[in-house]
């Protein structure tokens, strides 16, 4: 089985050419003296793809094989895990668009975005540990006084701290305002009483010190949401001089036994047993919620990409698998149906990227764009951020599959490797907010507030991108641009069903939103490779003789030919959808 080779053609193609990252992104304050361009794209995904390729990728199925366990209050990571980490936090690709103020590189999200998709196609339950020690500094950075961000931000970006998040509880599920988690002040610092669960990297001896940001309740907070507070709760205290002190009160209790990221320690984090743990304050006093809620286009902006990442890897298996296995006298990549699924697989990959790349370029411009623009493309992120944790995820289910269903009954056996893809990435689209969070979220709130005015900015750039297919005179394009422009007005078509739905009848329009959120996430990622096989032309044009050109453009109609057609049928669903879903009584189900 051969490890992960990351796709770097096709991202250096995304970052320069199609996002044009150096000009968008080497003018701004926050960049300029950085020579955002090729030669920097180049470096960064050459040494990130080597290191996810020599050093974490061999670790996956070790990881799977050998889990993390707990006993005796202490967590013991799968073998090659520590040493792993170790390299990322030396190597500073933990704080890699980190301010460089607290020890960050300072380099834009967009690599950042690049490098986490490499961590998680070579092994995601190792990935998982650098996403929630970013997450956690990202909430200390926008929330945390100045001492608390030189006292804990460095030790994070380098790797020698690690970070967690802790909301959940037991029987609380989504539904944070019934949290039992309380936090009695005394002093200069608070008391956390409670436990938590599905606490991602919770405990490990990878590092030195782990910094929990944990909710919880103050004596006097309101009732529900609007009553929690975020605390600082580190696993050692640390001393006025930065140097560790004494163990706080706070342990492991078991980690959790699942489908798959055997590897990722899941554990269950009590607070508080014995003397009660120390914690510091995060913010404002029942804020809580707002200031987790900042990392939250980010943290959700990297669980897509954990649907990619996984995408990947199981691609390029199946790929190998079906260049090697012989059946009929031929290698099974000749046989029509394999070759549809291997097509199916790299299109959806492809579109999929493109459309998180491009929106972690709007992240990057949001933050430091032109102050009079930044307001737009925030409102572009928050509307693209559910769909791409939520569609990416799915299609991830399904790429993943796809890549067992190619190695046939050797992929539903544990040596192949093949299965671990798919067990390992259907958690993806449960955590930080379910998918079908994810679909409220985007019909309720983005496309609510405004009465649908940022999707249709959107919609509008793809009718730009189709009117552009035509204008090339191409009968490859020509047939992107018929397909395309089919599924636009197929979601044009669906955003007014669901407005109107949204002002007459709200559960309609939320059972209606999932649909939605896929049908947006197919157009949206079909778009992106149409304005990656339009450019692919130009270059053509230019006198190129590049085959990857030609594979973009055969990639972007295949998809166009064969996927985007999907958009059809939750189109139809959308509009096709009567009283159903609600007229039904549960009782009959």
């Amino acid at each position: 089985m051969a490890d992960y080779r990351a796709p770097l053609d096709d991202m250096a193609f995304l970052i320069d050419e199609l996002l044009d990252a150096g000009t968008r992104l080497g003018g701004l304050p926050p960049f300029a003296d950085l020579d955002v361009g090729p030669e920097l794209t180049a470096a960064l995904l050459g040494e990130a793809g080597k290191l996810a390729g020599e050093a974490l990728s061999p670790l996956r199925r070790g990881g799977d094989e050998h889990p993390a366990t707990c006993e005796g209050g202490k967590v013991s990571i799968s073998p090659g895990y520590a040493q792993a980490l170790k390299q990322l936090g030396e190597g500073g690709w933990l704080g890699i668009s980190a301010d460089p103020n607290y020890g960050g590189q300072g380099l834009p999200e967009l690599y950042a975005t690049a490098a986490c998709e490499m961590w998680n196609s070579a092994d995601m339950a190792l990935a998982l540990a650098p996403i929630l020690s970013t997450g956690a500094a990202l909430a200390i950075a926008a929330h945390g006084n100045e001492e608390q961000k030189q006292t804990y931000l460095p030790k994070m970006h380098a790797g020698e701290w690690s970070g967690t998040m802790n909301l959940t509880e037991s029987g609380a599920g989504s539904d944070l305002g019934v949290m039992k988690a309380r936090a009695v002040p005394e002093g200069d610092h608070y008391r956390i009483h409670g436990q938590k669960i599905f606490i991602t990297w919770g405990d490990h001896e990878a590092c030195d010190n782990i910094v929990h940001l944990v909710l919880a309740k103050l004596p006097d907070a309101p009732e529900g949401s609007r009553g929690i507070s975020l605390f600082i709760v580190p696993k050692f205290l640390v001393n006025s001089d930065g140097s560790l002190g004494a163990r706080n009160d706070v342990y492991p209790v078991s980690c959790e036994h699942k489908l798959g990221i055997h590897g990722s320690p899941t554990c269950v984090m009590a607070f508080g047993d014995n003397e009660g743990a120390i914690g510091y304050l995060l913010g404002e006093e029942n804020r809580g919620l707002a200031c987790m809620f900042t990392m939250m286009n980010e943290a959700r902006l990297k669980v897509g990409l954990q649907g990619l990442g996984s995408a990947e890897g199981a691609y390029q298996q199946a790929a190998d698998y079906a260049r090697e296995r012989v059946q009929g006298g031929v290698p099974i990549i000749q046989h029509p149906d394999v070759k549809r699924m291997l097509l199916t697989m790299k299109s959806l990959n492809e579109a999929m990227r493109a459309l998180v790349y491009s929106e972690a370029l709007t992240m990057d411009l949001a933050h430091a764009g032109p102050e009079a623009e930044r307001a737009a493309r925030q409102l572009r992120v928050d509307l693209m951020i559910p769909v791409i944790k939520g569609w990416l995820t799915e299609v991830g289910q399904e790429i993943t599959s796809l890549g067992v269903q190619i190695h046939g009954g050797m992929g539903y056996v544990e040596e192949t490797g093949a299965a671990q893809y798919l067990r390992d990435v259907r958690i993806a689209a449960i955590y930080e907010g379910t998918n079908g969070i994810q679909a409220a979220d985007l019909v309720g709130r983005k496309l609510g507030r405004d009465k649908g005015a940022a999707m249709e900015t959107a919609l509008a750039e793809v009718a730009d991108t189709v009117r552009a297919l035509r204008d090339a005179d191409d009968t490859a394009l020509t047939a992107i641009a018929d397909s395309l422009g089919r599924a636009l007005d197929q979601m044009r078509a669906s955003t007014a069903v669901v407005l109107q739905a949204l002002d007459e009848d709200m559960p309609a329009a939320l059972g209606a939103s999932f649909d939605y959120m896929m049908q947006a996430g197919y157009l949206l990622g079909g778009w992106h490779l149409a304005r990656s096989a339009l450019l692919a032309h130009q270059r053509l044009a230019d006198g190129s003789d590049n085959d990857f050109y030609r594979r973009k453009i055969a990639t972007s109609g295949f998809y166009a030919e064969r996927i985007l057609p999907r958009c059809a049928a939750y189109a139809g669903a959308i509009a096709g959808a009567g009283d159903g879903l609600q007229a039904y009584p549960e009782a009959w189900i």
